[in-house]
Order: structure tokens, then C-alpha cells, then sequence
């Protein structure tokens, strides 16, 4: 049989970390101990002016690469999860093929599922690479979300940062993608959106993001649990079998909520949004290169990657790393 497993991880952060304090220096109505008492968050990144979601992606890809000893021209799967493209079209994942040098006539496309986009571009990855049809894949998550809050809502855009993470994927004999499930209820599409679109050139509906951060908190603890719970019978694994948990990094509350619902502790829990923020469909392998890089997680150690966002969507990979 051909499985799938990942060869090396990349990230990439713009510019310098942009704290509580400093958001309360640009003039928002906060503070420091409301944004970090609430959400966990004390600073994340943003981008400059003309900066791009697939400048961003590049970046983050170059590096897994390097990582995973794999030359851009190898690959033949290149999947972008976004939520904040550079255009309409073409795809964030062709402007990143042009820029990193990927062959002509490799498989390259986005995919939308906001903060469970890296989750849904893994499995979809995953399926291609064991199909046989596909050797080595790309897969990102990269997000300029500031560009998309409303900076006088000091409810949201306080939770909010961008960068990209990557992952390389390739064929192997022995099993790296152990289980995946993914999920969607369009139903729940209210409580997490941004509206607008382009109409014979006009903006219509919003063009920032709303959330209905309770309806969010109490689904998001529900369906983390349960998708976990999915993959790991899946694999025939249980709980305690389990070396990392990688949720997705929105709120130190929901991730702890999580853990607590699943009976794991808390140092099996890698929290990077402390200092990253909400970066949506990139905070899962940002995450995943940060444990990587400071050597948490070694080679063979089981690791579970959860997102969970608009849509509403949510997905689950466990890995054999």
C-alpha cells in the first residue's frame, strides 16, 4: 500500500510582533488583561502594505522545503488553504507554483474552509498521495486576516494576526496520515462570516468579519471533541495514546475546554496563540513547525491536528510524525 506522511515543516510570521499595548497605542478600546484574561493572545503579527497572502505562503513553503531536503521541482500537488486570497483568480496556489518554481502541469488549487482549512487541505492532500496518482504535495495554510477585521470592533480584531505554515507530504511505504474526518454544517453559517462579494463592481454585504464569539465557543468545544474522539477510533487509538494535540489556535479557552473534555493535559497541548493570534487556515502548522523546530515533537511520537472555523466546518488528521 502507498500511504502518506510529512518530510519536513516551514513557517512564516510578517514583520515584528505587534502586542496588546500597542493596539492600545493605535488608538482601540482595550487593554492588555481584557485581550489576554479573555483569549490567551498577547501579541501576533500583521502585515505591511502590499504584503500578500501568497508572498506569505512562499515563504512558509520555501522553508518546509529546506526542511524536508524536497527541491520545489519535484512536487507535483501544490494545495493553498486560504480565506484571504491575493485576487479572484487565479488561485493563491498558481501564484505560489510561479513564484517557488513548481513544474508546469503539477495539481494546484485553493481550498476554502476558513480556520479548518489546513485540516480539509491535508486530507485532501493525504487522498491524492495514497491514490497513487500524486507523490510529493505542498500543502499551506496562509492568512492576511487583519485586512479583513473591522479595526473598531475591539471585539474581534484584537484576536486576529497573519502568517502562513507548510507542510511537505510524500509517498512512503509505512503509514504517516494514521486517520482524517472532516465535517460541515452550512446551517451555522450566521455566527461565523464575512459577507461581502463583488457584484458588476460593487461591494455588497460586509467586507469585515463577524462572529458571534458564544454561539462560536460553544460549538467549537463540542465538535473539537467529538472529531477527536472520531480519528483516534479510526486509527484504533486512544486517548492516552496520544503524544500531541495541535488544536486550532483561537482562544487559550477553547483549547483548554478541549483538552479538559478529552481527559489531556495541558503540557500535551501545543499553544502557540500567545503569540500568533487567529491566523485562521495557518495557525495548525504554524503551530506544528513551532513544536517541530524547538524538538517537542520527534520522529514517531502520534500527533492529532484539529481546526475548526466558518462554514461552519471543522476537521481532525492524526498523524504518525
Amino acid at each position: 500500500m502507498i500511504f502518506s506522511r510529512i518530510a519536513g515543516t516551514g513557517g512564516f510570521l510578517p514583520g515584528s510582533p505587534v502586542s496588546n499595548d500597542d493596539l492600545v497605542a493605535r488608538g482601540i478600546d482595550t487593554s492588555d488583561e481584557w485581550i489576554s484574561e479573555r483569549t490567551g493572545i498577547r501579541t501576533r503579527h500583521l502585515v505591511e502594505t502590499g504584503v500578500t497572502t501568497s508572498q506569505l505562503a512562499s515563504e512558509a513553503a520555501r522553508r518546509a522545503l529546506d526542511a524536508a531536503g524536497v527541491a520545489a521541482t519535484e512536487i507535483d500537488l501544490l494545495i493553498v488553504a486560504t480565506t484571504t486570497p491575493d485576487m479572484i483568480f487565479p488561485s493563491t496556489a498558481c501564484l505560489v507554483q510561479n513564484v517557488l518554481g513548481v513544474p508546469a502541469g503539477a495539481t494546484a488549487f485553493d481550498v476554502q474552509a476558513v480556520c479548518s482549512g489546513f485540516a480539509y487541505a491535508l486530507a485532501v492532500a493525504d487522498k491524492f498521495v495514497k491514490s497513487g496518482s500524486h507523490k510529493r504535495a505542498l500543502v499551506i495554510g496562509a492568512e492576511t486576516l487583519s485586512r479583513i477585521v473591522d479595526w473598531k470592533d475591539r471585539g474581534t480584531c484584537v484576536l486576529f494576526g497573519d502568517g502562513a505554515g507548510a507542510v511537505v507530504l510524500v509517498a512512503d511505504s509505512e503509514p504517516g496520515i494514521l486517520a482524517t474526518a472532516l465535517h460541515a454544517d452550512g446551517s451555522q453559517s450566521p455566527i461565523l462570516n464575512a459577507t461581502g462579494s463583488i457584484s458588476n463592481g460593487v461591494i455588497t454585504g460586509s467586507p469585515f468579519l463577524h462572529m458571534d464569539g458564544q454561539s462560536v465557543f460553544k460549538m467549537a468545544v463540542r465538535v473539537l471533541g467529538d472529531v477527536a474522539l472520531e480519528v483516534l477510533a479510526a486509527a484504533s487509538m486512544q486517548i492516552g495514546d496520544l503524544d500531541w494535540l495541535i488544536p486550532h489556535q483561537a482562544n487559550i479557552r477553547i483549547m483548554k475546554a478541549t483538552s479538559k473534555r478529552l481527559g489531556l493535559p495541558d503540557e500535551k497541548v501545543v499553544v502557540t496563540v500567545d503569540r500568533h493570534g487567529n491566523t485562521s487556515a495557518a495557525s495548525v502548522p504554524l503551530a506544528l513547525d513551532a513544536a517541530v523546530r524547538d524538538g517537542r515533537i520527534q520522529r514517531g511520537q502520534s500527533v492529532l491536528l484539529q481546526g475548526v472555523g466558518g462554514g461552519f466546518t471543522w476537521g481532525a488528521a492524526l498523524l504518525r510524525f
